[in-house]
């Protein structure tokens, strides 16, 4: 059994990560602001798991991680497509190789970096609303 507190622990991660996110978004890291923007969400969505009870959550998918979650929460389901747009982001964020003819730090621009930051604040804002509503041990006060 996960200790009470797991979910909290991947929010809290979720949330450190964002701030940075939104760092280098502003800095003009746009390839690894969309690359951090989906590992944001990825945590957040596996914050949300662990606080309903799974004991392992593994996957990197932010769809399908929604997916999983939607199946507790129906009302996040109707985002699992919008939210799992983030999920283009992480491989050819990182990777020469994944773009060719050119590379991360040359693709990503400013819109793209704030279309996905915007998205992985919208999932943190999500899960921590569903947590804290759904009370219990991993309860988060506001």
């Amino acid at each position: 059994m996960r200790p009470d507190d797991e979910g909290l622990r991947w929010l809290e991660q979720a949330e450190d990560d964002l701030r940075w996110a939104k760092h280098l978004r502003d800095a003009g890291g746009y390839g690894i602001a969309c690359f951090l923007a989906q590992q944001v969400a990825e945590k957040a969505l596996k914050a949300l798991l662990y606080h309903q009870g799974e004991e392992l959550v593994l996957g990197h998918s932010v769809r399908d991680l929604c997916e999983r979650a939607a199946a507790a929460v129906p009302d996040i389901a109707d985002k699992c497509q919008r939210w799992g747009a983030l999920d283009g982001y992480y491989l050819p964020t990182r990777y020469p190789d994944a773009l060719p003819g050119s590379i991360p730090a040359r693709v990503y621009d400013e819109r793209a970096a704030s279309g996905a930051v915007d998205t992985a604040v919208e999932v943190v804002e999500a899960v921590r609303e569903k947590m804290v509503l759904a009370g219990g041990p991993g309860r988060i006060e506001p």
